[in-house]
């Protein structure tokens, strides 16, 4: 549905529409068939960019990783081991979940996969303390409430996420739809109402104005 623009989401572009750069996100889980947990880690508050909102470890795709799916999957492992201190094994055991590109109407673009791992055995993440400075685990019923009750700063593409993973029981129910899953790009829009901006999605009231 469509909500308000918060600040960490970046500023309104006024000007030419700017190129996304590529990025990658991992989606940690945990819980088998018992449960599902998804980490979260926190972006330090300083940061001039999503400056203290709890998000899901990634970032941009350096130059020298190459392009495309190579470039994101080796993103998404060395965000995932800076970040939050876990090595994932390779490549091949991120599963492809969604691909988000930042509005057209905001200044600071991304075009960000979003990648599904396990928790590897005996791994605990752990905050670097520089780019990130805390990480926790979270049902994603949880992490939705406490953003509602304002304990947490959450940004739009994290919250519709998390409500997607909500709809799952388990970290398996999770990993075995995941398998099979066809992602489709999705950009959303910033729609404009006197002095309110609204993020839309692809299908929502408005997007086609």
């Amino acid at each position: 549905m469509a909500r308000e623009v918060p600040p960490p989401e970046g500023e309104i572009n006024r000007g030419p529409e700017s190129t996304p750069r590529p990025a990658a996100t991992v989606i940690l889980v945990r819980g088998g068939r018992e449960r599902l947990e998804v980490l979260l880690v926190q972006r330090n508050p300083q940061a001039r960019f999503m400056g203290g909102a709890w998000v899901f470890p990634g970032g941009a795709v350096d130059a020298h990783e190459g392009q495309g799916e190579e470039g994101a999957r080796a993103a998404a492992l060395r965000e995932l081991a800076e970040e939050a201190d876990v090595v994932v094994g390779s490549p091949g055991e991120l599963l492809p979940f969604s691909r988000w590109i930042t509005p057209a109407e905001v200044k600071t673009r991304f075009d960000t996969r979003f990648y599904l791992a396990s928790l590897p055995p005996g791994a605990s993440p752990r905050a670097d303390g520089a780019e990130v400075v805390d990480a926790r685990w979270y049902a994603p019923a949880v992490a939705l409430q406490e953003s509602r009750d304002g304990r947490i700063l959450l940004v739009f593409p994290t919250i519709k996420h998390l409500e997607q993973l909500a709809r799952f029981s388990s970290a398996d129910a999770l990993l075995e739809h995941t398998r099979t899953r066809e992602v489709v790009p999705i950009q959303p829009r910033v729609v404009f109402s006197g002095e309110t901006a609204r993020v839309v999605l692809p299908g929502e009231p408005g997007y086609e104005e």
